[in-house]
């Protein structure tokens, strides 16, 4: 009976079953009790969010297809269906044959602007698609086992390459013994893993098998396998303005498993097969793209020097590999998604600066100007840096962005002016009253560093009325922070809190030095950035001291973690999907190539005293604050053991704490489902509310 009462007190607060932390009161309640709209943003509110993303503006830039991913309450899932905007007009229509069951996704023109290639699972797996335009007929190109990815067309329109996982065998180790009886129900066979990274977040355990490179007659008919080997072949392609030579970046060393930020970009002859490596340098080349006249292919890349994070540099080379010339050598920002400009003498690319996301034209001849700005679509529920963006030849720039309160709506920029093609939540705006966002700066009590973050302020804030402040820190670590959407903080907002969204140093967009500033020795001083901007709220008289909450996944996770070790200001803390062992992290997680060698510079064996005082863990024994911890039940990133260990360590001190695992959800996917994303949300302000000034004595 004892041993069963503990394992009572000790059970996990499931979201599904845990009344005291953040279920809603009965619908029926409060339709009866609802006089009018809620203008305020409520949990209920996230089935009706939609977002525009993967906006592909066709050559002649007259049409713009683009992904709408909308929440469907009866599936508990976004989604996603392809629609056609004119760009004169504006006039919207769904593309035929998108609408129905099922998801469709990835768009891509082909070059003569006849037809539109896609992915959908209408038949229940994910497929290749051509839609022509004229006429509307869809045809199913492929029945194959695994989704396709990197859809490219062929400059002729005639082909289409992609790539896919192609099915191998797996290591064998011993089997049950011979003579199962008719009818018995043995075990299912032993599972045997012979890789280093043998799962990966939201995948799950990997599956036997390569990815590699094919290609169709983009009329329909069989498809040919390009690439073969032991290796992964994918990403971003490209073929050569003949047609006949397609690009890739990929690592088909020997040692591909040990060296994980390791490509080059190669070139495989398709008629022969053959594949020659165009760069050798140690470090990852990557996303090829081939100029108009197929003189210079462009790529992104740079050299590998162990730190934790790099800014990626645009290069040019012949299609031999000659010439390499460095475009961005001297600017301190990091380009994306490039495409080139139509005549050929330079290039589009997004970049992050300060939180922000923008494109940039990036000439031959070293000019670099920015031709679009305000793009968002990072994510729903936090304001994570992000969208997309594509070019016509008119040089029309279309992407996703738009105002802070609500998600990503499709933009057109062109002619010195940007118009908004959408309003995808017009419902919602025309009685949702949203928190205002708004820029705030400080500077680190460390060294006098700038630090930015932005305040979501309660919907009808009042100038000079302070409230509770909720710090809200991102994961990544390397990641940013901006004036971008979040479901999160529009919930907390709607709650009455402030909600404080910082770019401590380790942060993105800021350039590698301001990155780099955690290389090795994370968590650290960026502690002393955050709780400096926390001050910048009290002073300008938003936050209240008294009032001070925490809260933040992944890489927010570990310094949330670390806060609440180092100081008692805040009264109630939330851990989400942390880190609190280096040293388990590292040799559990989905990449375990990586995170030792370049977040901390060895192996756990070979410096256990950094590891141990790198470790929230190692602060657990000055934790006051009552601290609840979250992380998703398939959590392979920040694995769900890393949670389980502080949960445990605060119950064995005494501090007030709660375990909630989110049922089925991966690290990158813990708000992926509306009813999840919203109990958690809803999980983090009962937590708070336990411990708010005036709040009821909890047992």
């Amino acid at each position: 009976m004892k041993s069963s009462s503990l394992a009572l007190a000790a059970a996990t607060l499931l979201l599904t079953a845990a009344p005291a932390l953040g279920q809603d009161a009965p619908a029926e309640a409060v339709a009866a009790a609802q006089t009018g709209p809620e203008t305020r943003f409520t949990a209920r509110d996230l089935f009706d969010l939609s977002m525009a993303s993967d906006p592909q503006i066709s050559p002649d830039g007259s049409r713009i297809a683009y992904v709408r991913a909308a929440n469907d309450i009866m599936t508990d899932r976004a989604r996603r269906t392809i629609w056609l905007v004119d760009t004169r007009t504006g006039e919207q229509v769904p593309l035929a044959g998108t609408t129905g069951e099922g998801d469709a996704f990835a768009p891509r023109w082909s070059p003569d602007g006849t037809r539109l290639a896609y992915v959908a699972t209408s038949g229940g797996s994910a497929q290749l698609w051509v839609t022509w335009l004229k006429g509307g007929e869809a045809v199913r190109l492929t029945g194959l086992p695994t989704s396709p990815s990197g859809i490219t067309w062929s400059p002729d329109s005639t082909q289409i390459a992609y790539s896919m996982l192609v099915a191998a065998e797996g290591p064998k180790l011993g089997k049950a013994p011979d003579g199962k009886p008719e009818g018995a129900k043995w075990a299912e066979p032993l599972e045997v893993y012979d890789l280093l990274a043998y799962r990966v977040d939201g995948a799950g355990y990997l599956k036997p098998g390569f990815e590699k490179l094919f290609m169709i007659p983009a009329t329909g008919g069989a498809a040919r396998q390009l690439t073969f080997g032991e290796y992964h072949d994918g990403g971003t392609l490209a073929f050569s303005r003949d047609g006949k030579t397609l690009f890739f970046g990929a690592n088909r060393k020997a040692d591909w498993q040990s060296d994980p930020v390791e490509s080059e970009i190669h070139a495989l002859d398709i008629a022969s097969g053959q594949v020659r490596a165009l760069t050798s340098r140690d470090g990852p080349d990557h996303d090829p793209a081939v100029s108009p006249d197929g003189k210079l292919i462009a790529f992104l890349g740079f050299d590998d020097a162990g730190r934790a994070y790099e800014n990626d540099d645009l290069y040019v080379m012949a299609p031999d590999g000659g010439g390499l010339r460095n475009l961005t050598a001297d600017w301190d920002y990091s380009p994306a998604g490039v495409v080139w400009d139509a005549d050929g003498t330079g290039l589009y690319a997004q970049y992050d600066i300060g939180g922000e996301t923008r494109v940039a034209r990036i000439g031959l001849d070293g000019r670099i100007r920015d031709v679009a700005e305000g793009l968002s679509g990072g994510g729903l529920d936090r304001p994570y840096t992000g969208g997309s963006f594509s070019v016509a030849a008119n040089d029309a720039i279309t992407f996703t962005g738009g105002a802070p309160t609500f998600p990503a709506e499709l933009m057109l920029a062109g002619g010195g002016k940007t118009r908004t093609l959408t309003d995808l939540n017009a419902a919602l705006k025309a009685v949702k009253t949203m928190g205002a966002v708004r820029k705030i700066t400080a500077t680190s009590s460390f060294d006098g560093l700038p630090i930015e973050g932005w305040l979501t302020l309660p919907p009808g804030y009042t100038p000079g009325t302070r409230v509770p402040l909720i710090l809200e820190i991102h994961g990544g670590p390397f990641a940013a922070y901006g004036p971008h959407f979040a479901s999160d903080n529009q919930l907390y907002a709607a709650a009455g809190y402030a909600v404080l969204s910082a770019n401590p140093r380790g942060s993105t967009s800021y350039g590698e030095d301001f990155a780099n500033r955690i290389d090795k020795a994370y968590p650290g001083n960026d502690y002393d950035d955050l709780i400096s901007i926390v001050d910048a709220a009290i002073a300008e008289g938003v936050a209240d001291p008294e009032a001070l909450f925490v809260t933040g996944g992944s890489g927010g996770g570990v310094l949330t973690s670390w806060i609440v070790g180092k100081t008692d200001r805040f009264k109630a803390a939330v851990t989400q999907k942390p880190v609190i062992n280096w040293t388990t992290q590292v040799l559990t997680a989905d990449n375990p190539a990586f995170f030792g060698r370049y977040w901390l510079g060895a192996q756990p064996w070979e410096n256990p005293e950094l590891y141990w005082k790198l470790s929230p863990l190692s602060l657990v024994g000055n934790v006051t604050t009552p601290t609840l911890v979250v992380v998703g039940s398939e959590d392979y990133r920040t694995p769900v053991s890393e949670a389980e260990q502080y949960y445990t360590a605060l119950r064995l001190r005494g501090v007030p704490t709660a375990l909630v695992k989110v049922p089925g959800a991966s690290h990158g996917g813990i708000a992926a489902r509306p009813s999840q994303s919203a109990a958690k949300a809803a999980a983090v302000l009962a937590w708070f509310a336990r411990y708010k000034a005036g709040a009821p004595a909890t047992p």
